[in-house]
């Protein structure tokens, strides 16, 4: 997140532990394995890029645009 100053890396980090543990319990998988398909989904690469404003978004709204690339059901 070089190119985007406002956007803390620290707190980026922590979101994606929160993302990734909310996708955890969603999925009732153990949270490895949602690390994984985290770090394999567009949803992180647009995370990471920044251009988009998603790190903006709350965690819920960024675990539903995982779960919809997932094809997974939302069910919160």
């Amino acid at each position: 997140m070089d190119g985007h100053p406002l956007v803390n890396d620290t707190l980026l980090q922590m979101k994606y532990a929160r993302i990734v543990s909310l996708l955890a319990k969603e999925l009732d998988v153990p949270e490895p394995e949602a690390l994984d398909l985290f770090y394999r989904s567009k949803t992180y690469q647009d995370l990471q890029s920044g251009e988009n404003g998603l790190h903006n978004m709350g965690d819920l709204f960024i675990v539903d645009e995982l779960l919809l690339e997932l094809g997974r059901p939302l069910h919160h």
